[in-house]
């Protein structure tokens, strides 16, 4: 697949969308979310694919938020329709993922970028990465998702103080405080992401899976639908040919050797 805004690559089952706007900093405008949608949906066709990354091209940006270019011409029902299918539904998209998806944060991360790496499993940032929530500097609110997702994830007071002042931290604090699982030097990103996706895509692709759809569900239920969930998630794991591998490895001292079956 060729597009302008955008690079999309697969080495074995794991696969990666890299935002390729480097001179708007990564910026993400209509034409760059319709085709990272067009990706994701060929991508979840694809049964071997195991692990999806987003990632930002060159060292200086990973989404430097939405292209301000885009939003400034249009009018409040065209700023509803386009939130409604290239802003949340976006987001939605990859959140909804089947497949885990990481997020490896280089530099700027602000506005609809950090979004996009909350709709992420996992988040890995560089040293050099800069993160805030910076709509409300131009006048107006993250339609993104981030009034929802932020305080969930760094709790509620973090979360207002980000928002209401669009104050940026560095990779050190957004690690101290939950908003990425870790931050590490520029030169190891990519082989930090490299080695989690390899170990996801080594266990059971449909354990995973399950796991994904139970923990996603965890957000949206009580907790006691929530572990009944889990229990049918379960369930269906030990109908599988992988759970029977997985056990036999076990009792035999070696590495298993999951088909997806």
């Amino acid at each position: 697949m060729n597009f302008q805004n955008i690079i999309f690559e697969k080495d074995k089952g794991i696969a990666k969308i890299i935002i390729n706007r480097p001179e708007k900093r990564n910026a993400l405008n209509r034409e760059t979310r319709m085709e990272i949608l067009e990706v994701l949906n060929q991508a979840r066709k694809d049964e071997t694919a195991r692990v999806l990354i987003f990632r930002g091209t060159g060292e200086e940006s990973f989404i430097a938020g939405a292209d301000v270019n885009v939003l400034k011409p249009l009018s409040p029902l065209e700023m509803f329709h386009y939130m409604n299918h290239l802003g949340q539904q976006l987001y939605n998209e990859i959140d909804r993922f089947p497949i885990p998806t990481i997020a490896l944060i280089n530099g700027h991360c602000y506005g609809g970028g950090v979004e996009l790496a909350l709709a992420c499993d996992i988040r890995i940032a560089s040293e050099n990465a800069k993160f805030g929530q910076t709509e409300i500097l131009l006048g107006f609110i993250p339609g993104g998702g981030a009034t929802q997702k932020l305080p969930r994830l760094i709790g509620s007071g973090l979360a207002k103080e980000l928002i209401f002042t669009g104050k940026v931290i560095d990779a050190r604090e957004a690690e101290r405080i939950g908003l990425v699982n870790r931050a590490v030097p520029l030169k190891d990103l990519d082989g930090e992401g490299l080695a989690i996706a390899e170990k996801i895509c080594s266990l059971s692709p449909i354990a995973i899976r399950l796991c994904k759809e139970a923990i996603n569900h965890s957000a949206q239920t009580a907790l006691n639908p929530g572990l009944a969930y889990e229990i049918m998630a379960e369930t269906l794991c030990f109908s599988t040919e992988d759970h029977l591998e997985g056990i036999q490895a076990f009792l035999e001292k070696r590495k298993a050797e999951f088909k997806g079956r």
